[in-house]
């Protein structure tokens, strides 16, 4: 399950910095070994040698990338793990690769498109839905996600006016 991108290096000795999808930044921290899908859709299975929080971000050296040069080639990618590997979660609680692809349906509009990003900030995340309504930007707060329903491939929604384009 992927559950970061490499967004960019750090430094000159082969620092990469990491956006996690959602969720809490220890995960990483505490890996020995990382699994990277690159953009060429390529896998590769690399020892962590280091890893440390850096303003918000996880900053990752690999064995074997000691330049710039070499880490700028691995450069988004994506991060992915196990799903056994990763830690339980509440009821209420998912991780981005079960929610990506999802239908979004809204209570009063009904269909309104695909789940096809996240956007996480400091106060919360936001999902990104494409579809017919062009796209739309989610919170991801429970004021706004009424349900998901994982073996359904569904998440009703309740958006509140003005928040689509067309309404304003």
């Amino acid at each position: 399950m992927e559950i970061a991108n490499i967004v960019g290096t750090h430094g000159l000795r082969g620092d990469l910095k990491v956006r996690l999808k959602s969720g809490n930044p220890d995960l990483l921290l505490s890996l020995k070994k990382i699994c990277l899908r690159l953009p060429t859709g390529e896998i590769l299975n690399l020892d962590i040698s280091r890893q440390v929080l850096h303003k918000g971000q996880v900053l990752l050296h690999l064995r074997g990338y000691d330049s710039i040069e070499q880490a700028e080639q691995i450069v988004g990618s994506q991060v992915l793990l196990a799903e056994h590997l990763l830690p339980t979660l509440n009821d209420d609680e998912y991780y981005w690769g079960q929610l990506e692809g999802l239908q979004v349906v809204d209570r009063t509009r009904g269909k309104i498109g695909q789940l096809q990003d996240l956007i996480s900030t400091a106060a919360h995340d936001t999902y990104v839905v494409k579809g017919r309504l062009g796209e739309v930007l989610i919170p991801a707060v429970h004021q706004f996600v009424l349900d998901i329903d994982l073996e359904a491939g569904i998440m009703q929604v309740d958006l509140p006016a003005g928040l689509i384009q067309e309404e304003q």
